[in-house]
């Protein structure tokens, strides 16, 4: 009998059993206590049949007395049984005896249905709790019985259906990782010089750059086991959880190697440790960490186990996991290069039918700052608008839709009045219109008054022609005026500004207080840095100044970045004033069309600059 023939007939049973117990509970509980309703009488009737001669025989128990009717009762009772609650009634027995009924006694009753009643019933709904809640926190395969054994989903290295062909961008990572997979294949080739193994490799870089992806193709190119696990899969609500899920991972690992552990998100369990009696310390995930510094690099040695880690916060790291001996490499894994991008291209269309207009070359180079995750969604997305018109093959026009959708957000169909309409057109026409006018700014690519599900009433799109690793004062400074073209537009058409700049003027706002801060790009400030130090972290966005600044330095901070930001503001109204012609054709086209491209906007300023 194999196990799913075994699983029905212990399915079967359990039911049978159930149903045998429910109808004798009902039978008990219900249906006998209902037939003893309909044939009760009061005690009074019971003595007066009796003294008048109507009982034929009687049965005496504990709780109730049953007698049966004879004929002096009359036909209409002949036969008839009632029953009554027993009382204390000394005299009963001896006017029995005189009546001459027949009498006889009943044995008590068993105390099997007083003690399931007042013992078990109370208690089997508890117990039916019990095991629904054992149940509920034994689900995802692991019981509360085995609540310390470890997570770890362990996948054969050749079935994680990944390898390095199919992860693009990452060329010098690859080099790094494909010396681990050397040492798992052949190690004697190494240890013959005295090399020894990598203990760990932690891998850095922002959110959707494939470090993932990385770990599961360099478990598919060794072809050893790979063991995956979340860092937060270690801590849980009990103590000692996290630190015996650790250890029951290393002896899995350490019984199958070689092989990889990978830990995903690992700032979850490495997060630095808090000294004793700081108020919010968490002495759980501290006793993890621990575990984990002594599996890693303890007294036993872990032959053969590569310790694989990824994090978007490096900055928050425990110290003792990035020193040597523990996590030995520490690899950057960045935002992708023009090249790079377009082998990520071409490996998420390897199965999407695209058109002859298609350049993934042309889709690289707008791309620029795309992690990999975001061009598999343009991608997926592309695929999307190319079904949904019915179309036989994926279009470039798809492509830039796809990117609108993903930088602008979807498109609403919200009707705008006339005059928010026209204020929109001005508005995206300031920032286009400078943008073009500007010597270093990215080429504007296309402008749109339609809503955003984001919130925008319109955007302006740049697509950069090329990756860029630096940037002047003079490039930052022209990014400031495109930021703020739009408010410009505002104020020289309808002499005041809306709401609609607020998120230019954070962003120029931003800007400018770096300059300031950390570029030293202020004659006034001079060339020191008053930020704080900057972690390595990709999350972080917020600016602090440093603590031993004096009041005067931070006026004279906020003075220099008004400075900067009005001085931009001006340098667009005046670009906007000179060409005024310009700026009016292209919010006409922009009302009446909703959407124009960068070659229309060149068009239209070397036309309205020859008049």
């Amino acid at each position: 009998m194999d196990n799913k023939q075994r699983k029905q007939t212990q399915f079967s049973l359990i039911y049978f059993l159930i149903a045998l117990v429910g109808m004798w509970l009902f039978q008990e509980l219900i249906f006998r206590p209902y037939i003893i309703r309909q044939t009760e009488v009061p005690y009074s009737q019971f003595r007066q049949d009796l003294i008048a001669d109507n009982i034929a025989e009687v049965t005496l128990g504990g709780e109730r007395i049953i007698y049966t009717c004879c004929a002096a009762a009359g036909e209409d009772r002949l036969g008839r049984t009632y029953n009554v609650v027993a009382v204390e009634d000394p005299n009963l027995i001896q006017d029995l005896v005189d009546a001459g009924v027949q009498f006889r006694a009943e044995p008590p009753a068993s105390n099997l249905l007083t003690a399931l009643l007042g013992w078990i019933l109370p208690l089997l709904p508890l117990a039916l709790i019990w095991y629904f809640l054992l149940r509920r926190m034994g689900q995802g395969g692991a019981s509360v019985m085995s609540i310390g054994k470890s997570k770890a989903r362990e996948i054969a290295g050749e079935l994680t259906g990944v390898k390095f062909a199919d992860v693009g961008g990452v060329d010098e990572v690859e080099v790094e990782l494909k010396e681990i997979i050397e040492f798992l294949k052949d190690p004697q080739r190494f240890t013959r010089l005295g090399a020894k193994l990598p203990k760990g490799v932690l891998m850095v870089g922002p959110p959707g750059t494939g470090k993932t992806l990385l770990a599961r193709a360099t478990a598919g190119e060794a072809g050893v086991p790979f063991f995956s696990i979340s860092g937060s899969d270690f801590v849980e609500m009990f103590v000692g959880v996290g630190a015996a899920r650790v250890r029951d991972l290393f002896e899995q690992a350490k019984r199958r190697a070689p092989c990889i552990v990978f830990i995903d998100e690992m700032d979850a369990i490495g997060q630095a440790r808090s000294t004793v009696g700081v108020i919010g310390s968490n002495d759980e995930r501290e006793q993890t960490l621990n575990q984990l510094l002594a599996e890693m690099d303890g007294f036993e040695a872990n032959q053969g186990v590569v310790i694989m880690a990824a994090t978007n916060r490096p900055e928050i790291l425990d110290p003792a996991l990035l020193r040597p001996g523990r996590f030995d490499r520490q690899i950057q894994v960045t935002l992708p290069t023009e090249d790079g991008r377009r082998q990520i291209l071409e490996i998420h269309t390897r199965e999407v039918t695209l058109g002859e207009d298609v350049d993934l070359g042309r889709l690289a180079q707008i791309t620029s700052g795309f992690s990999g995750a975001d061009l598999a969604n343009i991608v997926n997305e592309a695929a999307l608008l190319a079904v949904r018109r019915d179309s036989n093959a994926v279009s470039m026009q798809d492509f830039d839709l796809a990117i609108e959708r993903v930088i602008a957000g979807l498109q609403r169909k919200m009707p705008l009045k006339d005059e928010v309409k026209r204020k929109v057109a001005y508005h995206e026409g300031g920032h286009a219109l400078v943008a073009q006018l500007l010597p270093h700014t990215d080429p504007v690519h296309k402008v749109s008054v339609i809503p955003t599900a984001k919130g925008a009433l319109g955007y302006t799109m740049q697509m950069p022609e090329e990756d860029q690793y630096l940037l002047g004062q003079q490039e930052l400074e022209e990014r400031m005026t495109v930021m703020l073209g739009g408010r410009a537009a505002e104020l020289l058409v309808f002499g005041e500004p809306s709401t609609g700049a607020a998120n230019d003027l954070q962003r120029v706002t931003d800007l400018a207080r770096r300059m300031v801060t950390e570029f030293g790009m202020t004659d006034s400030l001079g060339p020191v840095r008053y930020a704080a130090p900057a972690g390595s972290g990709y999350l972080q966005t917020q600016i602090n100044l440093r603590q031993e600044l004096s009041p005067e330095t931070a006026t004279l901070i906020d003075q220099e970045t008004r400075h900067l930001v009005e001085t931009a503001q001006q340098r667009a109204t005046d670009l906007l004033r000179t060409h005024r012609a310009a700026l009016d054709e292209v919010a006409r086209v922009l009302q009446v069309r909703e959407v124009i491209n960068g070659d229309e906007i060149r068009r239209i300023v070397e036309e309205t600059a020859r008049e």
